[in-house]
């Protein structure tokens, strides 16, 4: 859903191809305690920072783990809210906190389980 898709920028209202390119531990690169997920909006790299410690806490609440492919969700549909609201390219990075994290995998998840519900 939100490893290759297009978002419509706020102010501008061009159409952005954004398409998952990378999953980086962030201790290796630039020693921070986050997964980064690198993607090329337009050609331009864009990389959305979600802090290991969001691992933790999903996994306290529910008992249910943070898998690479749900990280990338997360971070996609981040930034298709980040453009569309306005928050725009003018960032390389972007960098959530355990709350934004959470808030966003509960909207990847809404956005999974609403066409299940409609078929039934």
């Amino acid at each position: 859903m939100f490893t290759d898709f297009t978002a419509t920028d706020r102010w501008t209202g061009k159409q952005i191809h954004c398409l998952y390119q990378a999953l980086v531990v962030a201790i290796a690169t630039r020693h921070a305690d986050a997964v980064d997920i690198k993607f090329l909006a337009d050609g331009r790299p864009v990389s959305v920072a979600l802090p290991h410690p969001a691992w933790v806490e999903y996994h306290k609440r529910t008992g249910k783990l943070i898998t690479d492919s749900l990280a990338k969700e997360i971070a996609g549909h981040y930034l298709k809210t980040a453009l569309e609201s306005g928050e725009g390219l003018g960032r390389e990075m972007y960098s959530l906190t355990v709350e934004e994290t959470l808030k966003h995998l509960d909207g990847v998840v809404a956005g999974v389980e609403t066409p299940m519900a409609s078929a039934r």
